[in-house]
């Protein structure tokens, strides 16, 4: 399937999800209702984006669970609910019953998301979080890293989708590591092309950047990159619509190029 892009660009099999937990950031700081995260998920739509995703976390440090409720009932895209495997998540999910969760580690002393989840560790207790959510109508999506025996349990365990964790690769790309790049690039791909053939659709995200999104892009077996606190660092300087068109192009001009 070809979309067109606002900027006219067009992208071949790739979506953008867009995440807003960091306008919630900036409104908790201060308190009160401004800035809104639904408004940002509207017009990151107008912008471009193929969906919206809001990570709902144990201590409420952004998303909060009234935003959850009313993206859910306005969005006119798929809202992609990322959170822990906990029972109190899982009830939440099955009230609101977003397009997609995505099943991520959670730590309250972290900042973000820190490594993907340890799907071996935790095989059987994901198991059955993964049967409650799909009995709704859910997709279920595991954030993992590229990692053969993660991917591998990940299809046998029933999820729909990987999302490999590009945190290593970006950490290594701002370090100027070209031979620490190329490793992180040759494991998502490797990563990809496994999560493909086992039936699994293949998502990324984590510290994607302008600078580094295009070779993330260029991996074929990839049909969707989550974005987040990049696009919505980049709307204070020049607005939220001009950073995901921004973000389009260079996703479209990667696949151009692969």
């Amino acid at each position: 399937m070809i979309k067109t892009t606002g900027t006219g660009e067009q992208l071949e099999g790739l979506r953008l999800g867009v995440n807003i937990d960091h306008v919630a950031t900036i409104r908790n700081a201060r308190g009160g209702r401004h800035p809104d995260p639904l408004r940002a998920a509207h017009i990151a739509i107008e912008g471009g984006a193929d969906g919206i995703t809001a990570h709902l976390r144990e201590d409420r440090r952004h998303i909060s669970d009234s935003d959850i409720a009313r993206l859910k009932g306005e969005l006119t895209r798929p809202l992609n609910l990322e959170m822990a495997a906990t029972d109190e998540m899982v009830a939440i999910a099955l009230r609101h019953v977003p397009n997609a969760c995505c099943l991520v580690p959670e730590r309250r002393e972290e900042r973000t998301t820190e490594g993907g989840l340890d799907v071996s560790g935790g095989a059987g207790h994901l198991e059955g979080v993964i049967d409650q959510l799909k009995a709704t109508g859910i997709r279920v999506s595991l954030f993992i890293e590229a990692d053969p025996t993660v991917i591998e349990l990940s299809a046998r365990l029933g999820a729909d989708i990987v999302e490999l964790h590009t945190g290593a690769y970006c950490e290594k790309a701002l370090a100027d590591d070209v031979a620490g790049v190329a490793r992180e690039l040759e494991r998502l791909s490797a990563g990809a092309e496994l999560a493909m053939a086992a039936g699994l659709e293949v998502h990324a995200g984590h510290g994607l950047t302008y600078n580094t999104v295009k070779a993330v892009a260029r991996l074929p077996q990839i049909v969707e990159l989550n974005i987040g606190h990049f696009l919505i660092g980049e709307a204070i300087f020049g607005g939220l619509t001009a950073a995901v068109q921004h973000m389009r192009a260079l996703m479209a001009q990667a696949r151009r190029e692969a």
